[in-house]
């Protein structure tokens, strides 16, 4: 049986689209932001942000009928956010591809 060899090709190092970004940082004076603040901020309606924040996805604490959200959580979750555009599970697959 013959031996076969195989040559060891370095691959230049492949950053994702998340890692090569500036963390993002949200430009609001609050310290915690109400479903209007993060509706006008992000340009959605109130129906996109509150299902979020009912699927529990986006930190949040409500207080009687008003949510209310962390800037910090709100940052963080959007950066996340960003980091899963490049995650495995978004890419399509190589069948898809063909």
């Amino acid at each position: 049986m013959r031996k076969r060899f195989v040559e060891t090709v370095e691959r230049p190092f492949r950053v994702s689209y998340a890692d090569a970004m500036d963390e993002y940082r949200v430009d609001i004076d609050k310290p915690w932001l109400s479903v209007a603040d993060i509706c006008e901020y992000m340009d959605v309606s109130t129906f996109v942000v509150t299902s979020v924040l009912r699927s529990g996805e986006l930190p949040a604490v409500k207080f009687g009928r008003e949510w209310r959200v962390s800037r910090d959580d709100f940052e963080r979750w959007i950066n996340e956010q960003r980091g899963a555009l490049d995650s495995p599970e978004t890419r399509p697959s190589a069948a898809a591809e063909s």
